[in-house]
């Protein structure tokens, strides 16, 4: 339990002085303040009764006090350590991504279905978000709000980004998220299903010094062998597609990959693609400390009701038991 004023709680320490303040002066007083209790608690006689109100104030005043000081349960903020990795999904969304060779679903859209199981299946890995065309954009910086990233993936579309496929960009710009992790194993997931052909850097060179600040590149060529139906304008009725041979650089892939000490995947329909993902799943894991921050529950309404049904109390003794002379 926390509090959000947690200095009021210093006024606690005034009701045992008060109640001792207040008995002191009864003494003074001979006790002609207060009634002879005895017919109303029996022969054997219980005095405590005609200081039970004042016990009952107390309490009261105790309570609201701590309802003033706003109790809180649960932690606003909590840090944890626990074993994970650093990640960076990077998914190309160009139009070529559309072709319809995953039936009945298009490229794009069976790769962010399989992206978000892999992140619900997450517990302390920092993920990113990476996409990719002809210029490549961080959708999501690495983080463990995976509710976040989720969305993300779900409002991915082929057409935010100008036509073509960077994949040297897409690198560079995965690397330049994972530069400062503090974790000891960062990856980059990237799902491509063409060739480099946009962007002004070498995907090799990228890779490259991708692999110098430790960083291990997973290469996914996402797409049937031999041919599929693609895309190639917008028709009447939506786009026109035409059958055409499926390329991959799977060659530049696999350097990638292997330069980096990751590996080249090729998935050729959905149960691949999970199954490449479970594999990943798989990778070695170092410690992680990250803060999650949590909404705190407000309390004070116990306190307050408590409060008032001591004082409630306070006013039936103080009216029937303990009865004060004029």
């Amino acid at each position: 339990m926390s509090f959000a004023r947690p200095l009021l709680l210093l006024a606690l320490a005034a009701i045992p002085l008060w109640l001792w303040v207040r008995a002191r002066r009864l003494a003074r007083a001979g006790g002609t303040r207060m009634s002879d209790v005895g017919p109303a608690v029996g022969p054997d006689g219980r005095a405590w009764l005609a200081h039970l109100p004042a016990a009952l104030r107390g309490v009261c005043l105790g309570a609201w006090i701590v309802a003033a000081a706003g109790p809180r349960l649960g932690p606003g903020k909590a840090e944890f350590r626990s074993e994970g990795i650093s990640i960076v999904l990077a998914v190309d969304i160009s139009s070529s991504m559309l072709a319809e060779d995953f039936a009945p679903q298009n490229r794009v859209d069976v790769a962010k279905q399989t992206a978000i199981e892999f992140v619900r299946a997450r517990r302390t890995d920092r993920i990113g978000l990476v996409t990719f065309a002809a210029q490549a954009l961080t959708q999501v910086p690495i983080t463990t709000d995976y509710t976040v990233l989720e969305q993300a993936l779900v409002n991915l579309h082929v057409g935010i980004l100008e036509d073509g496929t960077a994949i040297g960009t897409a690198i560079a710009t995965s690397a330049n998220r994972l530069r400062r992790s503090p974790d000891k194993s960062k990856v980059v997931v990237l799902l491509t299903d063409g060739e480099n052909n946009r962007g002004t850097v070498d995907p090799r060179t990228a890779a490259q010094a991708a692999g110098a600040m430790g960083i291990r590149i997973y290469t996914i060529g996402v797409g049937t062998q031999g041919e599929a139906p693609v895309p190639t304008g917008q028709g009447l009725q939506g786009l026109r597609y035409q059958t055409l041979p499926v390329e991959i650089d799977e060659a530049l892939l696999t350097d990638v990959a292997r330069m980096t000490g990751g590996r080249y995947y090729r998935a050729t329909d959905r149960a691949s693609l999970r199954n490449i993902f479970r594999e990943v799943d798989r990778l070695e894991k170092s410690t992680v400390q990250h803060e999650v921050y949590r909404q705190s529950d407000e309390s004070y309404r116990w306190p307050v009701g408590l409060g008032l049904l001591v004082f409630a109390l306070e006013l039936v003794f103080a009216a029937t038991l303990s009865v004060r002379v004029p």
